[in-house]
């Protein structure tokens, strides 16, 4: 299937389900990929062990009160049920295959990743996963222009790195003590927020975002960049934002967990896909 055919097949895909077509940079970069990939002459499909069963019992299902919902998540949403909105898991089931492959497909190419959670219910989630699959992770505060203003963002990193390095040599010791105290702080702070991007070294090939009303300023500069998006949405969020979005309880520890384990596994079976075919 060449490019053309693929956009066709994307476009008509995504029409049908009433969901945004992904942006020009998704089929520029070649990371979109069918469920069905064409090997040898013969189509095989992925299975990411996604089980309607599991996303219930993890709550995947429960969104908020439906006075407090986006009429854009309408097609996402199957019921209601004593004042609150009830998501669609077979489409949540749907789009989160769709983002398994993608990210299967850009960690075989040795894409980088960045994950980002900083609200309380998601930043153990989202630090765990980040370090199963070895990606990038903000899972305390996204400060403002951290992808946009990439090249200040590089300078606080190399700031932060020469300050581990001077501590791991034992040279902070050897300061005056309030030099050494305000040093220390400023390392503190440092690793509070850039902490999981420490090795980062360029701006990441894809974000996956965990709230989109939390992370908005995170999507928002993605968006600019054009670094492609996936992003947990609630039913008080708005589909139309992110390239991929998974329609799911961003509320619930579980939920977000059993989402990101799936996303996170597809990544590390790419990882291995590539270190095979090397």
């Amino acid at each position: 299937m060449n490019r053309k055919e693929l956009m066709a097949w994307t476009v008509y895909h995504h029409s049908i389900s009433g969901r945004k077509v992904p942006s020009e940079q998704f089929f520029i970069s070649g990371y979109l990929v069918l469920k069905k990939e064409e090997v040898g002459g013969e189509m095989t499909r992925r299975y990411w062990n996604i089980h309607l069963e599991e996303m219930m019992e993890a709550g995947v299902h429960f969104g908020h009160g439906t006075k407090k919902w986006n009429p854009r998540m309408a097609p996402y949403i199957s019921a209601k049920r004593k004042g609150i909105h009830i998501t669609n898991l077979t489409r949540t089931a749907r789009f989160l295959s769709e983002a398994c492959d993608l990210v299967f497909e850009a960690a075989r190419r040795k894409k980088q990743f960045l994950i980002v959670g900083t609200k309380k219910k998601a930043a153990d989630a989202t630090k765990s996963a980040a370090i199963r699959a070895r990606c990038h992770y903000v899972n305390k505060k996204w400060l403002g222009g951290m992808s946009t203003n990439w090249s200040t963002t590089e300078t606080r990193l190399r700031k932060f790195n020469d300050l581990r390095a001077e501590q791991k040599a034992g040279r902070l010791k050897r300061l005056p003590k309030r030099e050494a105290a305000m040093l220390k702080r400023q390392l503190s702070h440092l690793q509070t927020y850039l902490g999981g991007i420490k090795y980062m070294e360029r701006l990441p090939d894809i974000v996956i975002v965990v709230d989109q009303q939390e992370e908005y300023t995170a999507l928002r500069e993605c968006v600019t960049l054009g670094i492609p998006t996936i992003c947990l949405i609630d039913t008080n969020c708005d589909p139309d934002l992110a390239d991929i979005s998974i329609p799911a309880n961003d509320d619930a520890r579980a939920s977000i967990r059993l989402i990101l384990n799936k996303l996170v596994s597809a990544i590390c079976e790419g990882r291995s896909s590539y270190i095979r075919n090397r």
